[in-house]
């Protein structure tokens, strides 16, 4: 029983910082104010993760690899690399779509500590390399065939990568200086999807 409880106190830490880290960002979060909407103590916090860097970092790190689950987990193999890489570009929009606050908090992060991206290099280890060599293998596959047109592994995965953020990065200007509903802006964000599959296919034709 110690031990399930001791599970879930963990987890709803986990949980509540990382609401308070995407609403408010790291900077603007204190292990004290985890603690409280935790309804624990902050040694309690401390214990399990040591310090708000420890906490934070065990996040980034969950995070970046559920973004790039759909690149590395393929359960459609069997099907054309074309309406492979569509499936591909809408699981991952999904994902960014459900989490539309990581994007912000990702760059903000990366772009502001070098200390925090020198650490998620290590913690991530060979994860870049294992991406790209799934993809790569499947671009040079069809390009020998001659059905897409010779293109850079990383330019796709670039392609793919910015055109599924954009979107969420730009949402709160379209919605605030454009004036738009929250129904528009969602149909929008939905619309953009299909235009995202639809680009990536036709920059690879030959």
């Amino acid at each position: 029983m110690k031990n399930k409880k001791d599970e879930n106190t963990e987890q709803k830490i986990i949980d509540t910082a990382e609401r308070l880290f995407l609403e408010k960002g790291f900077a603007m979060t204190s292990t004290t104010e985890i603690a409280r909407e935790v309804g624990c103590n902050q040694a309690l916090v401390h214990y399990y993760f040591r310090t708000k860097e420890k906490l934070f970092e065990a996040i980034f790190e969950k995070k970046i690899k559920m973004f790039v689950k759909p690149f590395l987990e393929s359960k459609d193999e069997y099907k054309p690399f074309e309406e492979r890489l569509k499936n591909l570009i809408e699981n991952h929009y999904e994902l960014i779509k459900a989490n539309p606050k990581v994007p912000f908090l990702f760059l903000n992060e990366l772009l502001t500590n070098p200390v925090r991206l020198e650490s998620l290099r290590k913690k991530i280890g060979d994860l870049p390399k294992m991406l790209l060599a799934k993809i790569d293998e499947d671009l040079k596959t069809e390009i020998k065939k001659g059905t897409i047109r010779p293109m850079n592994t990383i330019d796709l995965f670039i392609s793919i990568l910015s055109l599924n953020i954009t979107i969420f990065l730009i949402s709160p200007v379209l919605k605030n200086i454009i004036n738009l509903s929250d129904d528009e802006l969602n149909n929008i964000i939905e619309n953009r999807k299909n235009e995202n599959v639809l680009m990536i296919l036709r920059c690879l034709k030959p």
